[in-house]
């Protein structure tokens, strides 16, 4: 992403976390659901996660109450700041980061677990694979093409995807 971009960007998602636009928000169903089938069944004793754009930490919070370490991600920095005081006292277990995540690198560590919710770069789709340990897993949940016809979601189509796409599978292969 371009510096000006990437500026526009961060100033957009700060000023949305400032006024309160993009709150604390109940924890996605999926990761609950996949918590308790997937997750906890092949991590019994926890490890490490990553959660990609995870705004004020719903995610990060939750991975934690379970034992998590966690490095929770966002581009604002009030995101991240909200995000801190949500964990309370589950703060220790969680690495806060501000980042512009089109420079991600898998390569700099390894996770047993990586959660992206409502956050598309396609270019980031082989990092993403490149930073999970070998059976780690990555759960992935976006908006598709279709959401148009239900309100709400990114007005940017690249920020969409195919209802059943295998973008992200190719580049495990």
């Amino acid at each position: 992403m371009e510096r000006a971009t990437e500026e526009r960007e961060r100033d957009k998602w700060n000023q949305r976390y400032v006024e309160g636009t993009h709150g604390p928000s109940p924890l996605d169903r999926l990761l609950v659901d996949a918590f308790d089938r997937y997750i906890e069944p092949l991590f019994p004793n926890a490890g490490r996660a990553l959660d990609i754009a995870g705004g004020t930490g719903r995610h990060a919070i939750f991975l934690a109450t379970k034992g998590w370490k966690v490095r929770l991600t966002d581009i604002a920095e009030a995101g991240i700041l909200n995000a801190r005081q949500n964990a309370g006292s589950l703060a220790s277990q969680i690495e806060f980061r501000v980042e512009d995540l089109t420079r991600f690198q898998g390569s700099d560590a390894s996770y047993d677990l990586i959660a992206v919710f409502f956050f598309l770069r396609r270019e980031m789709f082989g990092e993403l694979v490149k930073a999970l340990n070998p059976g780690g897993l990555l759960i992935y949940k976006g908006y598709t093409y279709a959401q148009t016809k239900f309100g709400g979601g990114p007005t940017n189509p690249d920020y969409r995807s195919e209802e059943h796409t295998s973008e992200l599978q190719s580049h495990h292969d």
